[in-house]
């Protein structure tokens, strides 16, 4: 059996050699099926691996508490109070589970150092914020809580705004025009990337939340919190604390039963989750739609195989006269369908890795090598194959041998 399967293959090897031209357009929709299934699933794997990245920069097991119903630009805060410091501090004391707390008001001025100048948004915040918001300095120390007790006029900025005011030149101890104020950067944050969910983080300039209030925009009500930040400990369950804020804030702001909270608590971990789970269900669909590409190809092999086995009817007819059996004509004509359809399988994974590392250099995802879906792509061609391939070869092994030789 070895040697009959060996010696089909050699002569499948000469028929394709012999036709190369068409042996290659043949397969072409194999290896176009093959290279955008793996193509999309590898991408589609590589974003879902950027998007976890991206929000465990954000901070692992961290809450966001913000007014008004929802998250977005289309988040409604008509009419809806801030926050207070008297909150935060509230939850901190009264939720269990609360690692830190950090309340954070901000505000949009523009940025001032010699003859650079620009607009951007300016954080007043604790310095609890920065680990909860995982942020690491590449440059000078964070401010401390005499800063903030103080009101110090010290900041510190991110990544991109250094770049942008400062250029190549080092910019601690440097003093920038915030609005009417003076304000000495004293350290530089590490650049964590646009992340793709609202501004881009490294575009910030962060002080004291005392120095906001005071220096740059005034304190005219307690309730001048835009948000607060709130990280939990490690394997809390997130969503009771998130049960314990609703249910104190709901207490603070005076909400009846009858009425809907006007505040949001959104979720970092669940957001990851929901987003990754998104991005797989359009990769599964991306790659179902690209496997109708390798349906066609399995079409045309079917076709080329039929042309071929009409071709070659005298040949066919000659080897059944001189003792050829049937099942040896349908296994030579099987096995160059799958050799032609595995070359095209194996040609597809080659197109995709070059083309996956190409795309994810191009659009920064990471490249994430999958042997399955590789595997499975290799596995669904040679199948193609045998599907495909079948009836030819079935055809062909019903030849009459008569009427093989008498054909033209």
């Amino acid at each position: 059996m070895i040697t009959m399967l060996w010696n089909a293959f050699v002569i499948a090897l000469r028929e394709i050699r012999r036709n190369l031209t068409r042996a290659f357009l043949t397969v072409l929709g194999v290896v176009i099926g093959v290279a955008a299934v793996i193509t999309m699933v590898t991408l589609g794997n590589g974003a879902t691996t950027s998007i976890k990245e991206q929000i465990s920069g954000l901070g692992s097991n961290v809450l966001t508490l913000r007014p008004g119903a929802g998250f977005g630009p289309g988040r409604s805060t008509a009419g809806v109070p801030n926050f207070s410091e008297d909150d935060a501090e509230a939850i901190a004391s009264q939720v269990p589970g609360i690692e830190d707390v950090a309340p954070v008001a901000s505000t949009n001025t523009s940025a001032i150092y010699r003859d650079e100048a620009r607009s951007g948004q300016v954080v007043g915040t604790t310095s609890n914020y920065f680990d909860i918001s995982y942020w690491e300095l590449s440059d000078g120390r964070f401010f401390t809580e005499d800063d903030y007790t103080s009101g110090a006029a010290v900041g510190v900025i991110g990544a991109t705004t250094r770049t942008e005011l400062f250029g190549t030149e080092d910019p601690i101890g440097a003093s920038i025009r915030l609005g009417k104020a003076s304000i000495q950067i004293i350290g530089v944050l590490k650049a964590k990337g646009q992340s793709g969910f609202g501004p881009d983080p490294d575009d910030t300039i962060v002080v004291p939340l005392t120095t906001l209030q005071r220096r740059l925009v005034g304190r005219t009500s307690n309730q001048s919190i835009g948000q607060i930040i709130i990280s939990v400990v490690d394997g809390w369950n997130t969503t009771a604390v998130t049960t314990d804020i609703g249910s104190l804030m709901r207490e603070r702001r005076n909400l009846g039963d009858n009425e809907d909270d006007n505040f949001s608590v959104r979720d970092t971990q669940q957001i990851a989750e929901t987003l990754s789970s998104s991005t797989k269900v359009m990769t599964t669909l991306l790659g179902a739609v690209a496997g109708v590409s390798m349906l066609v190809g399995g079409i045309g092999i079917m076709n080329i195989m039929l042309v071929s086995v009409t071709e070659r009817t005298r040949e066919i007819g000659i080897r059944l006269a001189i003792g050829a059996r049937a099942r040896e004509v349908l296994l030579q004509f099987l096995v160059e369908a799958i050799t032609i359809s595995c070359a095209g399988g194996l040609t597809g994974i080659i197109l995709a890795f070059g083309l996956c590392v190409g795309l994810a250099r191009m659009t920064s995802i990471p490249f994430v090598f999958d042997p399955n879906i590789n595997s499975l792509s290799f596995i669904f061609s040679a199948t193609i194959g045998v599907l495909f391939g079948f009836m030819p070869a079935r055809r062909a092994s019903k030849l009459d041998p008569i009427e093989a030789l008498r054909h033209e």
